[in-house]
């Protein structure tokens, strides 16, 4: 098995930051880049909806992120995403996220699947991807403690983020008979 690259650490961010960064002025900030709330008052980023990237590599893993605290849900494991710009595809969304985030090199993947969460006023979509020239992560941005190849038997292991912990086992069973 080949031994998955640790991943580069990127600028001290502070990991005890318990608060988010401010953001951008609103007319600077791209129009996706929202809350949206449902019927029940339960909140989701993304105004155009949210995408992220499974990255799998047959002997490394997955690729998982660990949540900067100031986050929703905070502290827990899950994978490089965010929200989509308008007119923005899931995939191009889940690429460009895992790019910003964790470095993932664009030219080294290839999307296998995608698997949506529709909730009718919201949406989430997961792109699998095969990860055809291993990699190290890099921490790149505020919204990560660490980025983590995980053998995919340990995945459950962790404490995940909850969305991605009900899409986990549909997700492995999909991507173990790709």
């Amino acid at each position: 098995m080949t031994q998955p690259p640790a991943a580069v650490p990127g600028p001290a961010f502070g990991a005890e930051r318990t608060t988010p960064p401010p953001l951008p002025p609103e007319h600077l900030r791209d129009p996706g880049d929202a809350w949206v709330e449902g019927p029940d008052g339960q909140r989701f980023w993304g105004r155009f909806g949210a995408a992220g990237l499974l990255a799998w590599h047959p002997e490394a893993g997955i690729l998982l992120q660990h949540r900067a605290v100031w986050s929703h849900h905070g502290g827990t494991w899950g994978i490089p995403g965010g929200a989509r710009k308008l007119g923005e595809s899931a995939a191009d969304a889940a690429l460009r996220e895992s790019h910003e985030e964790a470095g993932v090199p664009l030219d080294a993947v290839t999307v296998l699947f995608e698997s949506v969460v529709d909730l009718g006023y919201w949406s989430y979509t997961t792109v699998v991807v095969r990860v055809d020239e291993l990699f190290a992560p890099v921490v790149a941005d505020l919204e990560s403690l660490e980025l983590r190849w995980v053998a995919i038997e340990q995945v459950d292991a962790l404490p995940l983020h909850p969305g991605f912990a009900r899409s986990w086992p549909g997700l492995r069973e999909r991507l173990l008979a790709a």
